[in-house]
């Protein structure tokens, strides 16, 4: 997906809400926003929106002491997440299609993003999560659900790319679903290799016990989604070598949409520019499989 003229103002959010949650003084910050205003106009939009988001965040990592910055939010969001497992394992084993269930929660999991929302309180979106269920499911669009389970029925490796910590304990509910149905399919979980906003890292994946029922790696880098050139050799040997790969949030879409994988992209609609770019409304959860809906080439 390439860049529009929207997301600018959005990078200039997020890399000065990271300078705040890093604790940089006001001096500081504005020296990164400056940098940052000034790469600008030697970016082309046809550059995905996690490619130049990332010129961002490697400019106030040059200047922020504390590499991650977001870590004690990370912190949280796992622990809150995991107080829920057990609750959102029962919502899975006492449902009609318990992978139909583990999917929808996967996807609402997508909520827990500190780059897409300002000022989120984990607390509260964990809450909606969980009391609004059915306002999730109603608004399920771009579905590709039928072909997703025939895909998976026939794959025997599966990539699962994550996203947010917190999210990756409902992202466990789908995976062990998937394992109790299919215990021969070799999962791997994919995270970010060094800090970027509140995306997962290995510690984060082994705190919420994702090691359990899948092989963790990391994927090399520290981009807010996945930039392949950027990734890890180890990574893209076993990104070819997926039969089927299952990648969640918006940062991972941006990164990913033109890519000729097969690839089943779960996501909550958080910006108007990914609602233009798939034609739905914020708000509406996503299963999208590439090959069934074309590429976007936009």
């Amino acid at each position: 997906m390439k860049t529009h003229l929207a997301c600018i103002p959005c990078f200039f959010r997020q890399i000065l809400e990271g300078a705040r949650y890093a604790g940089i003084s006001p001096q500081l910050q504005k020296k990164v926003m400056d940098e940052f205003a000034r790469a600008i106009p030697q970016v082309s939009l046809r550059s995905s929106p996690p490619e130049i988001a990332l010129i961002g965040y490697g400019i106030l990592k040059k200047v922020n002491a504390d590499r991650d910055p977001y870590k004690a939010i990370k912190q949280k969001s796992n622990r809150l997440a995991l107080k829920l497992y057990r609750k959102l394992k029962r919502k899975a084993e006492h449902s009609k299609d318990r992978l139909l269930k583990a999917v929808e929660l996967a996807i609402a999991g997508n909520i827990i993003d500190f780059g897409a929302k300002n000022n989120l309180d984990i607390n509260d979106e964990l809450k909606k999560i969980l009391s609004k269920e059915e306002t999730f499911v109603s608004r399920r669009k771009l579905f590709h659900y039928r072909s997703f389970k025939k895909v998976l029925k026939k794959s025997k490796t599966i990539l699962y790319l994550a996203d947010n910590a917190g999210e990756i304990v409902f992202d466990r509910i789908l995976i062990e679903e998937i394992k109790r149905i299919y215990p021969e399919k070799v999962i791997y979980v994919s995270v970010k290799d060094k800090p970027v906003i509140n995306d997962a890292l290995m510690e984060d994946a082994l705190f919420c016990g994702v090691d359990k029922t899948a092989l963790l790696i990391s994927n090399g880098a520290d981009a807010p989604g996945t930039i392949l050139p950027l990734c890890s050799k180890e990574f893209k040997r076993i990104y070819m070598k997926a039969d089927m790969i299952i990648s969640k949030g918006q940062g991972n879409f941006e990164s990913l949409s033109r890519a000729r994988k097969h690839i089943f992209f779960l996501f909550m609609v958080k910006c108007p520019v990914v609602a233009e770019e798939t034609g739905r409304r914020l708000g509406d959860i996503v299963l999208l499989d590439n090959r069934e809906n074309g590429p976007f080439r936009n």
